[in-house]
């Protein structure tokens, strides 16, 4: 079992490249883009330092002219691999941590067990805080699988949103976080997508109460009235969003670091046997983690990015 760590990098210095079509944003299309980016800028920074200096020393002759193979840009340790690697030491913010205001948002993902959401939990925050040299965090919002609000209008959303994820698993996974905020790491916590009725029932479950409750209404109207006054009288800020609530299907992650002309050259084609490239198995992605730093005093995002955690099921 190898785990994948997949990053961005800071996507407010590489956005220029980033193509954005009027009322189709998404924060999986900026994430998707965002890692293709990450992943040829590596390939030509690292290939570039090898000894010929052109960029296409050690190509995997898969037919896609200058693509190194992956040794080269991605870092291996232990059973965890970088793609692309990561250059720490250039890590950490231009300025006082309390300058800035830094916000994340977990998406856990339906193709992870539930069961392990304490370890991705503190990987995302390892890599997050390792990243921008900062020992804590002030405000985690957390959007569990399979909730959404969309209806043909705000109360039908509402409605149906009642029905929707697993109260038990996300109290219990709320749990996690709570003691993560009583140690001083977090602090603020946040859930997106959450109703009228499934905002109620998290209350009566949790002791530390959200402060944040995000709602993305591109495909709804209005916020409910319903979840507007309950906000208000429980003092919880209601945000809106363009998040994915699919911001990492399995597909995509295997075109993303697979050898077809978009991909990466990471992992082999599916169903090919014998001599083939890259890395043999079934890959599962398990979370993404959005970062921003905002720097308060001035009113701009000064880095911003994504780290992604995957499982490949190595073929024997």
């Amino acid at each position: 079992m190898t785990r994948i760590i997949l990053s961005t990098g800071n996507v407010i210095l590489s956005g220029s490249s980033i193509i954005r079509k009027p009322g189709t944003y998404r924060s999986n299309f900026e994430f998707t883009n965002s890692l293709r980016t990450n992943f040829v800028a590596a390939q030509q920074d690292y290939a570039a330092a090898l000894p010929n200096g052109n960029g296409h020393a050690r190509t995997n002759g898969n037919g896609h002219s200058g693509r190194p193979v992956p040794e080269i840009w991605t870092a291996k340790e232990e059973d965890i691999l970088y793609v692309p690697r990561i250059d720490w030491g250039s890590a950490g913010l231009q300025e006082d941590r309390a300058q800035y205001e830094i916000t994340l948002k977990l998406f856990f993902l339906p193709t992870a067990p539930p069961e392990k959401r304490e370890s991705y939990i503190n990987e995302a925050l390892r890599l997050v805080t390792k990243e921008l040299g900062i020992s804590d965090i002030d405000l985690l919002i957390v959007s569990f699988p399979g909730i959404s609000f969309e209806g043909e209008c705000e109360f039908e959303a509402d409605r149906r949103n009642a029905t929707m994820g697993n109260d038990d698993e996300e109290a219990a996974t709320w749990g996690l976080l709570e003691k993560l905020h009583k140690q001083g790491q977090i602090g603020r916590l946040g859930v997106a997508e959450f109703g009228t009725e499934k905002l109620r029932r998290l209350l009566d479950k949790v002791e530390v109460r959200p402060a944040v409750d995000q709602i993305n209404i591109k495909n709804c109207c209005n916020v409910p009235p319903p979840l507007t006054k309950l906000a208000k009288t429980e003092n919880i800020e209601l945000l809106t969003h363009h998040d994915s609530t699919d911001i990492l299907p399995s597909g995509t992650l295997r075109e993303l670091l697979g050898q077809g002309p978009q991909g990466a050259g990471v992992l082999a084609d599916e169903g090919v046997n014998g001599d083939s490239h890259g890395l043999k198995g079934e890959i599962t992605p398990d979370w993404v983690v959005k970062y921003t730093a905002f720097v308060k005093d001035r009113g701009v995002i000064e880095n911003k990015g994504y780290f992604a955690g995957a499982e490949l099921a190595d073929e024997a």
